[in-house]
């Protein structure tokens, strides 16, 4: 395979002091890219304060700041955020009951990140800032980067969010120095955060050592409790007694059938008929029903997710080897996390909750320049709803988003598998439920791809042809969450289209059925087993700034619908029709569906600022037949 993989260290976000200008301060450049532009020296930017003023209301620092305000949270700033919360707990009591659902940024106001991109860090672009009388006087400094901390308390139940500012140094606390200070604290009451993977296998062991149901297991033939797999599904809120008083889950029960076959597909084998409700805080079994005695589906080798050589079948052989080759090496260049690729520029982020976030797209579109497209655009949720009504499919209703963390449970991306062709990996540092800084490597993947055929025309007089190869950049991560994989893909093309492209693979979440019987709400895909019909709804926030400068409030959603005009004097030969364009001026006017009857589209237009939510929709029926 001629892959070339070359794998990003973004630069660490110093916490030292440091007196060298933030304006000459950049991230690393890769190796085989060009050069960045030149760094401008301190003279130069003592020259440019002495023609400039400044005044929009941009808060000095006591030091320089390294890291781009956009760029992703280090594990050192994770560790100095969640040191600074723990050293802030009122007592030892308090500090050893903190868990630590999630860390992340706290993303800076457009006009900071506008000053950074024109005088911090490169390609420098001082156009990005509002002329004024006089112009700006550059500050030395940033304002601080923030962390936003969710923290659970496992004594108290409560949930909390702190803000942490990340670069001061402050008085000795307990534990020793902290480079951080609490800016608030607020309890939220009645919620409950996302469930941790230790609160996950915590809840498995539990239950699997439940004896009731060790003997409910036994009625189904099952008496090696490690075959025995527990997936706690969050328990909803269907009434007062799922209240986010309590931190609940009811879990899902599937059995493999080989304790020596780690790959095997248990989810296969889905065990039915028993209730259980867990109390998540203090890990006991609340309720416990052995309702009704459904048997499991008959194991099935082929069901398993190894080669087929491994199940005593074969793989196809008859594909030959496809190899993707950049002798000279990728189009893109990198500089920390800052993309640039054809006329395309944009940074990539990263959060526990939505994964793979683009910042700051702009296009340089010819002796126009620069055009800013967006200053943010990711997946904010996805729902999954059930359709079947009967037990226990009726409440399966996942917000993969906000339940689990798309980000947090990403993948470590392998080359020549998940993505071919000369690729540039990204990492990803988080917090575990204890506190400590898990780093995911190779989590988001850069890399360029063929797209076939972009433009071509034929003269029929001459016989002359031109044509054009379309070439797009991905950036990529791949998430899952239990049965269910996902791939989250945003692609950049050379015509200025920008496109967003999830891909659900995976195991779907499956049903047993009785002999002989089958279920109007699913389908059934093997003896004794079914998929019951279900949706994945994709929610992207989309914060559009075409042809804005940070502040500016000139961009709204235009509608538009095909539209029939009615006979008469303007459509006298009865075949007119036209494209409507509707301004839609906030969010509440803007909530609309898909009609591809009138062939429905939005555009972007000019008059009001306001973000774009989007509802993607796909369907699960059959197996195999998903899409978005």
């Amino acid at each position: 395979m001629a892959t070339v993989e070359e794998k990003t260290t973004p630069p660490c976000c110093s916490l030292q002091n440091n007196n060298k200008s933030a304006a000459a301060a950049s991230s690393t450049v890769d190796s085989r890219s060009d050069p960045p532009p030149k760094s401008p020296s301190a003279k130069e930017i003592k020259d440019r304060k002495k023609t400039i003023s400044f005044d929009i209301g941009i808060t000095v620092m006591a030091k320089a700041q390294t890291c781009h305000p956009l760029d992703p949270l280090s594990a050192a700033e994770i560790s100095v955020a969640i040191a600074t919360v723990r050293a802030a707990g009122a007592t030892p009591e308090v500090r050893d009951s903190m868990r630590f659902i999630e860390v992340d940024m706290v993303e800076p106001e457009k006009h900071v990140v506008a000053l950074a991109d024109a005088y911090f860090f490169p390609p420098f672009q001082p156009s990005l800032l509002p002329r004024t009388k006089g112009g700006p006087v550059i500050p030395s400094k940033l304002p601080p980067r923030k962390a936003r901390l969710v923290v659970y308390n496992k004594k108290s139940n409560e949930t909390s969010i702190w803000i942490v500012e990340l670069t001061e140094v402050h008085a000795t606390t307990r534990g020793g120095h902290h480079r951080g200070k609490v800016i608030s604290s607020t309890i939220v009451p009645d919620v409950q955060p996302p469930m941790d993977a230790v609160e996950y296998a915590e809840c498995e062991a539990v239950v699997k050592n439940y004896p009731p149901f060790q003997e409910a297991m036994k009625k189904r033939g099952i008496e090696d409790m490690d075959l025995v797999m527990v997936d706690p599904w969050c328990a909803g809120y269907d009434s007062e007694a799922d209240a986010p008083s309590r931190r609940l889950a009811k879990p899902l029960f599937f059995c493999r059938t080989e304790s020596d076959c780690p790959m095997e597909n248990g989810y296969a084998r889905p065990v039915e008929g028993i209730h259980v409700l867990v109390d998540m805080q203090n890990m006991v079994v609340l309720e416990f029903e052995d309702r009704k005695l459904v048997p499991l589906p008959p194991a099935d080798p082929l069901r398993n997710y190894t080669s087929g050589e491994t199940r005593g079948g074969v793989d196809r052989s008859d594909v030959k080897p496809l190899q993707i080759i950049q002798p000279d090496g990728p189009s893109f260049r990198v500089n920390g996390h800052f993309i640039q690729w054809q006329k395309w520029n944009f940074r990539i982020g990263f959060t526990p909750r939505e994964g793979l976030i683009i910042y700051s797209v702009a296009y340089i579109d010819g002796s126009r320049g620069r055009r800013p497209v967006a200053h943010r655009l990711s997946f904010v949720e996805m729902v999954v709803p059930y359709g079947d009504p009967n037990d226990p499919h009726y409440r399966k209703n996942a917000f993969d988003a906000g339940e689990d963390g798309l980000g947090k449970n990403a993948h470590s991306l392998k080359k020549g598998c998940d993505c071919l062709g000369y690729i540039k990996y990204f990492d990803a540092h988080f917090t575990n439920f204890y506190g400590s800084v898990e780093t995911i490597e190779n989590c988001v993947c850069l890399h360029e791809e063929d797209h076939g055929m972009l433009w071509k025309h034929q003269d029929w007089r001459t016989g002359l042809a031109e044509v054009r190869r379309s070439r797009r950049l991905t950036v990529s991560f791949i998430c899952t969450v239990a049965n269910y994989e996902y791939g989250f893909y945003w692609h950049f093309y050379q015509d200025g289209k920008i496109e967003a492209e999830v891909k659900l693979t995976g195991i779907l979440s499956l049903g047993a059925l009785q002999q002989g019987e089958t279920r109007k709400y699913g389908t059934t895909i093997a003896p004794g087993l079914y998929a019951p019909v279900h949706q994945h709804f994709f929610v992207a926030r989309m914060d559009m700034a075409v042809d804005c400068k940070p502040g500016e409030a000139f961009n709204q959603v235009v509608e538009v619908n095909v539209k029939i005009e009615e006979p008469g004097k303007n459509n006298v030969h009865n075949n007119a029709f036209y494209a409507e364009e509707k301004p839609l001026k906030s969010e509440l006017e803007a909530m609309r569906d898909c009609d591809p009857l009138s062939a429905r589209h939005w555009i972007q237009g000019q008059s009001v600022n306001f973000q774009i939510w989007l509802l993607f929709y796909a369907s699960s029926v059959l197996l195999g037949t998903r899409g978005v």
